[in-house]
């Protein structure tokens, strides 16, 4: 017996989350929404739903006094308010919530953990290894710089109160640091309501590997569990890509370590709920702690695949006053489980620039073996400006490390996405990189793999062949289909005995002569030379399409198609553009003149929809290049619009 009713202060996938579980123990829930969120997954999931203001989250998710009437008027016994649109909103909550249960820690716990600063001290004095840099709040730009140099560069910049990878800036100058200053502190205010900064020692090409109190579990009865590490290090401006657990690089004695240290930080707060202490490791497996986060975290999933608990039930009944069911002696490792973190994004622009729409069409890969996938949305759901653009959390299980690599290659590739950009090519070329399958991976792991930023997969020549051959059979096939009559008893007066195509294919720079000739259900393709057999069931109307080239299987997705011959394949995560012609065409098209480029160095465009928060001209002004113009924010990350050249506003 735990609660009759239970009220989800949050959005997205991870209410969704809650409401399976809530499901599963007999719970009825209470979601509440923003209006824009009106027709949200979790929503439509909860037993109820309440509107609490519009889109911006300090009017809505964080609209403290819309809760609270929400509480009351539904009669909701305990409340979630788990990941970090609801961080700054806990502590504020439990103190005018009496009577209510808040799933999660106590107030203290999470004033302390909270709070950066605070929790630094409170980790020093329980003997856990900190990060060197200034304990205090840091006033205004100037006293900025004078710390920075007493650490000495490079410097972290970041939100007190922050979380998420938001309000964080790394500087190695004092102009970057003054830079940061300004940035770090508006979007700590605009996520978290709270701008206060804190600067420590920039620890260069270290490890992110995180603790589960979900590193630590802790019960009202000062029982605490460690359920071992999950690695964190593939990231982008600070937020998490792919996560794993275990880490390939920790030994027995470090995960030990680790994990008592941990424990040490939850006992000395009192803290009785999951929650995530994260560290910092060094080549030389020396750790030093970075926060601790007092809530369900993203990359949860891959902690209950290798241990086997629920997480989200086993908060629920330490939240009731029910002691931990287990010992540390029964926390296993088994197997390994990787998380893809799906978003909304162009990873071709900054290895990630939000991007907004309806999706058109959404597909998960459940259909492929142990495979888990924690999405709030669904076929038709806005991606907005207003929140985070994830997509889902993608998991793969297997009984080791290789195996789930292959189960996420394959469910990468099997995942439907349209309407928006999305980071599946990012995702698909990072598990494949050899040192990323080697375990030799490091926070700087994306700017050192792509250093002139991310450009998809580079095609081999095998696999150039493998594209050429499946676009031109795809070819060949819609052209046979377009001369079938279904659902007819109509003759063709002359039976077409064509078997043969010679057609003309670009890809990229190049123009490639392709023959294609038919054999039953497959196609006997020629390119550079060399015979490839291509078959497949050739269902155009899927947005899959299992293809076997010469007994390779690989699935592909046919995004576009024009008159023209224009289309674009997904072909290993990667999308290209392709133009297939016959022979004929392709003579004649040389004939047709080419669209002269916009020259837009005089125009300054924003790489994504947000909001101008700051403009720093006006017209008239003679801007250089590099010089700032205006301030965009979107999805909460601040972004400073520079100017490409010298010239008048």
């Amino acid at each position: 017996q735990t609660f009759e009713k239970l009220l989800i202060a949050n959005r997205g996938e991870i209410a969704c989350r809650v409401i399976k579980t809530c499901r599963k123990m007999g719970i009825k829930t209470v979601a509440i929404h923003s209006d824009v969120d009106a027709n949200a997954v979790h929503v439509k999931m909860a037993d109820e739903a309440v509107c609490v203001g519009p889109a911006p989250t300090s009017k809505s998710y964080l609209n403290m006094d819309a809760i609270m009437e929400v509480i009351k008027k539904t009669r909701a016994q305990a409340v979630s308010l788990n990941e970090s649109i609801c961080c700054s909103l806990s502590s504020l909550f439990l103190q005018a919530s009496e009577g209510v249960t808040f799933i999660g820690p106590d107030t203290h716990a999470i004033q302390a953990m909270g709070d950066k600063i605070e929790s630094k001290l409170l980790a020093k004095n329980a003997k856990v290894n900190t990060i060197p840099g200034f304990d205090g709040v840091v006033k205004d730009a100037d006293e900025a710089v004078r710390i920075a140099r007493e650490i000495g560069y490079p410097v972290m910049i970041k939100a007190s109160a922050g979380g998420g990878g938001k309000g964080m800036r790394i500087a190695w100058d004092d102009e970057e640091t003054r830079e940061g200053f300004r940035f770090s502190s508006q979007e700590a205010a605009s996520s978290f309501g709270d701008d206060r900064l804190l600067i420590e020692k920039f620890i260069d090409n270290p490890r992110h590997i995180e603790i589960q109190v979900c590193g630590v579990l802790a019960d009202k009865h000062g029982n605490a569990l460690w359920l071992n590490e999950r690695e964190c290090s593939i990231q982008r401006r600070n937020q998490k890509v792919v996560e794993e657990a275990p880490s390939t690089f920790l030994d027995p004695e470090t995960r030990r370590a680790m994990g008592e240290q941990a424990v040490a930080l939850a006992k000395a707060v009192k803290y009785s709920s999951a929650g995530t202490v994260e560290f910092l490791v060094d080549s030389s497996k020396n750790f030093y702690f970075l926060e601790m986060n007092t809530r369900l975290q993203v990359e949860h999933p891959v902690t209950e695949c290798i241990t086997g608990l629920d997480l989200v039930q086993e908060m629920i009944r330490v939240a009731k006053g029910y002691p931990l069911r287990h010992k540390q002696a029964d926390i296993p490792i088994n197997g390994w489980a990787v998380e893809c973190r799906v978003y909304a994004e162009d990873p071709y622009k900054s290895f990630g620039l939000p991007s907004v729409g309806k999706l058109s069409q959404y597909q998960e890969p459940l259909h492929v073996p142990s495979v888990r996938v924690d999405s709030g949305i669904q076929q038709g759901s806005d991606i907005s400006i207003y929140y985070d653009p994830m997509i889902s959390k993608l998991i793969t299980y297997g009984s080791n490390r290789a195996e789930a690599l292959k189960r996420m290659e394959e469910a990468l590739d099997n995942y439907v996405i349209r309407g928006v950009a999305h980071n599946i090519s990012l995702l698909r070329e990072v598990i494949i990189h050899p040192r990323f399958v080697q375990g030799d991976i490091s926070t700087k792991f994306l700017p050192e793999i792509y250093p002139d930023g991310f450009k998809g997969h580079k095609l081999t020549d095998p696999e150039r062949r493998e594209l050429l051959a499946t676009a031109a059979s795809l070819y060949v096939a819609e052209q046979l289909r377009s001369q079938r009559f279904l659902g007819t008893q109509r003759i063709p007066i002359a039976k077409s005995k064509r078997s043969t195509w010679e057609l003309s294919v670009r890809l990229g720079n190049g123009i490639y002569p392709v023959a294609v000739s038919k054999d039953g259900s497959s196609f006997s393709v020629e390119v550079d030379g060399m015979k490839l057999n291509v078959t497949s069931e050739w269902n155009l109307a899927s947005p899959l399409l299992s293809v076997t080239i010469d007994g390779t299987q690989r699935t592909i997705q046919r995004l576009s198609r024009n008159a023209s011959g224009d289309t674009s394949i997904q072909f290993l995560g990667t999308v290209y553009k392709l133009q297939i012609l016959t022979k004929v065409a392709a003579e004649l098209s040389k004939y047709m003149p080419e669209k002269a480029a916009e020259d837009t160095s005089s125009i300054l465009r924003s790489p994504m929809p947000g909001a101008v928060v700051a403009v720093s001209v006006k017209p008239g002004d003679t801007v250089s290049e590099g010089q700032e113009i205006c301030v965009i924010e979107a999805m909460k990350m601040q972004n400073s619009m520079i100017a490409a050249k010298t010239g008048k506003v």
